[in-house]
């Protein structure tokens, strides 16, 4: 049977590179506390729990003293630093840099929002890391919207500053974009268009995994997705291979494969999460191609 690998699965460059930074780190020898898993994937946060990361609480954070900590590719809201500061905590900044722009943005539109009577409006998963801090830079002008269900709560009489997640739907982002547009026009025929304005924070790396995913699902008989079950990205992905393909499979490990799943397969494609290691998923094709 042949077996493919979709290219673009694996990390994105914030979660590598959080990962190299925190290897990097305990190369030297250095005991680092890393904020919350490094990443949504068992599998690799043992990895790197063997190699001594040390995943931690914020709980756990909040009674930390003169250490190192590291903050993921998620990003963390301000109060982390003022704590981080108060307690003598060296931060070892991970942060994706796309969404440490997209804080700053929010803050500087903060100030904006503040003189309008404004809301910043985010597009998001609730209790997210990356949800968290992006709140955490809106301040009190902030409001979380997870889907159509909440859209009700804002206030479309007042000027909205829409952003949304990184690794969230573009698709869904721009039904979210339109109802909101078309809700603040039933309020206003005076340019509403001038009081919505839409910020393009979906990571490209993300999004443009979509129609690839899309392509890759329909040229195989089977598809095998393989990514930790906590991951928001994962599950988004996932459906996107299962509406193409249904004969689609959701794995965390190689040891949930079922042979059954390939009975009369002449192809099998392996793909994977953003926060899914690359040496994972080819492992996963290395057993599906020796059945």
């Amino acid at each position: 049977m042949k077996v493919d690998i979709e290219q673009g699965s694996g990390f994105c460059f914030g979660v590598e590179n959080a990962v190299a930074i925190a290897e990097d780190s305990l190369r030297e020898g250095e005991k680092v506390y890393c904020l919350g898993e490094i990443v949504h994937n068992d599998i690799e946060v043992a990895r790197l729990t063997d190699l001594g990361l040390k995943t931690i609480t914020y709980d756990e954070f909040e009674k930390l003293r003169d250490c190192k900590v590291l903050i993921r590719a998620h990003g963390e809201p301000p109060s982390t630093y003022e704590k981080a500061l108060q307690n003598n905590i060296t931060i070892i900044d991970a942060t994706c840099p796309i969404v440490r722009s997209m804080q700053e943005k929010i803050r500087k539109v903060a100030e904006i929002a503040r003189d309008e009577k404004g809301q910043i409006v985010i597009y998001g998963k609730e209790g997210h890391a990356e949800v968290i801090g992006l709140m955490g830079a809106a301040g009190p002008r902030g409001l979380l919207v997870t889907g159509k269900g909440d859209l009700h709560r804002i206030d479309y009489s007042r000027p909205v500053y829409l952003f949304s997640q990184t690794t969230k739907s573009r698709v869904q982002y721009e039904v979210v974009a339109e109802i909101i547009r078309l809700n603040m026009e039933k309020i206003s025929h005076d340019l509403p268009a001038a009081n919505l304005k839409v910020h393009n924070t979906i990571c490209r790396q993300v999004s443009g995994r979509e129609p690839r995913l899309r392509d890759f699902a329909r040229q195989h008989d089977v598809i095998i997705f393989v990514s930790g079950r906590n991951s928001s990205n994962g599950r988004m992905l996932f459906e996107v291979c299962l509406k193409e393909n249904p004969r689609s499979h959701f794995i965390s490990t190689p040891g949930e494969l079922n042979h059954k799943w390939f009975t009369g397969a002449s192809s099998a494609g392996v793909c994977g999460a953003t926060s899914t290691p690359r040496w994972l998923i080819q492992k996963v094709a290395e057993i599906i191609a020796g059945k």
